[in-house]
């Protein structure tokens, strides 16, 4: 295996997970995260603070925020500023659609690519490429899949001297959300850390409001909390709606009933 990682680190739930699993398997770990003009920026605040959680911790990341935020107004996506709103609902609606960020995993792959060849030609060792990509985004996000991983992989080799000392980290591309967190319940044991500190310090709303506390109602929100549902484990980010903070269990009931329609709206169909 490897001696080296690069981790593409967004600040969501599973990339941060991904973090833990590449501190726990890796000699050195270094991070990248993308301003590309998100409206959820606040997962990049969320990254940092994990990063400095991590240190006083024991744990050094050598760790980057990437600026791709000129390209804002020229991206057609729902998640951008300027972009349509954020839609509410299941992850498995077709409206989820407008939640792509056209290629945006080829522009963040490419650079986490060129840094990892760039730390294998000076180390004259592998290095890995780590993404957090999993099961539950291939219906919605073609560049999660493996036949899209496959082809970036083989283009990357085309286009580059000395591409066989990169290699590709995808522990979760065949897990769920829960099957994450599951991992990070074990990774936090071994890294002598604590569960909460870790996830309080990631966003997964795509919607956040202006304080940074999540919404509970976007697809992104719906999927996190799902998962802490199935857990039995109380995510530990304040959660927000327009009458301002709520606790967990309002988040968590009205995820509860989206669910249950859904199931019954599939029953139906």
């Amino acid at each position: 295996m490897a001696k080296h990682v690069v981790v593409s680190l967004s600040g969501g739930m599973d990339s941060s997970t991904l973090l833990l699993r590449a501190l726990s398997e890796y000699d050195t770990v270094t991070g990248i995260s993308f301003d590309y003009g998100q409206k959820h920026r606040v997962e990049l605040e969320r990254a940092q603070s994990l990063i400095d959680y991590l240190a006083d911790n024991g744990h050094k990341v050598n760790y980057r925020q990437i600026q791709l935020n000129g390209l804002v107004d020229l991206l057609d996506s729902a998640l951008v500023e300027g972009g349509d709103d954020v839609p509410e609902g299941h992850y498995e609606n077709d409206n989820m659609k407008e939640t792509v960020v056209p290629n945006r995993n080829k522009m963040f792959s490419s650079i986490t690519q060129a840094v990892a060849l760039s730390i294998a030609n000076k180390t004259e060792e592998t290095c890995d490429i780590a993404l957090g990509i999993h099961a539950g985004d291939h219906a919605i996000y073609p560049d999660c899949r493996q036949e899209f991983r496959d082809a970036d992989d083989a283009a990357f080799r085309e286009g580059n001297w000395d591409a066989d000392r990169v290699g590709y980290f995808t522990p979760y591309l065949q897990t769920d959300k829960l099957g994450i967190l599951k991992d990070g319940q074990k990774l936090v044991k071994e890294l002598g850390i604590g569960f909460n500190d870790v996830y309080k310090r990631t966003n997964t709303s795509y919607k956040p409001y202006p304080s940074g506390n999540s919404d509970y109602k976007s697809a992104s929100s719906v999927e996190r909390i799902e998962a802490f549902i199935d857990l039995g484990v109380d995510d530990p980010v304040q959660y927000e709606d327009e009458s301002g903070e709520v606790e967990y269990n309002v988040a968590k009931a009205y995820v509860k009933r989206l669910l249950s329609d859904h199931v019954a709206v599939k029953g139906d169909a």
